[in-house]
């Protein structure tokens, strides 16, 4: 099984109360960051079987943009190992559900998932690993321990992006 572990996109400050913050969607910048994920991950070919998203509003829209993005047409589906403070034995439990699948994207929060990434590549969560908002990691679970294979945030896409757009040739006047 390939892993993608992606954090919800930019959804603005957060709101001190629970029930509202819980509902707080994204802004434009987390839009176009959902945009620009999944256009990478269709170039970096991605296959896609099932999305798990957090309840949470932001996590929700984040995995229905980029599903929407990637012609994913399933259901999004809500389990609560991805809500902010999930716990890992039920994040492993939600795993263990979806093994048989090749491709699981899973949207999340912080600092839930960060130390769950880090816990699987290091099997004591030794590790930290930072994953800003709109961030994606590939994570193989063919290898014991499961291998990252790459984490790519929005800000390093969008350079990446740019970078291939301009043309690598120099310009040479015929006359």
């Amino acid at each position: 099984m390939n892993l993608y572990l992606m954090r919800h996109a930019n959804a603005g400050l957060p709101r001190e109360n629970p029930k509202l913050d819980a509902k707080r969607s994204l802004i434009k910048e987390g839009k176009d960051q959902c945009m620009l994920m999944a256009r990478l991950l269709g170039a970096l070919k991605v296959q896609i079987d099932v999305i798990v998203s957090s309840p949470l509003k932001r996590a929700t829209q984040t995995a229905q943009f980029v599903g929407t993005e990637l012609g994913f047409e399933g259901n999004v589906e809500i389990n609560p190992a991805l809500a902010p403070g999930g716990d890992y034995g039920d994040f492993q439990q939600m795993l263990a559900e979806y093994a048989d699948r090749e491709g699981v994207l899973a949207v999340g929060h912080n600092p839930a998932l960060f130390q769950f990434l880090g816990r699987l590549v290091t099997g004591n969560g030794g590790a930290s690993i930072r994953m800003r908002k709109g961030s994606v990691a590939r994570v193989d679970f063919d290898s014991h321990p499961p291998r990252l294979h790459w984490l790519i945030d929005p800000r390093s896409a969008r350079a990446i992006y740019l970078s291939v757009q301009k043309s690598s040739r120099p310009k040479t006047s015929r006359k």
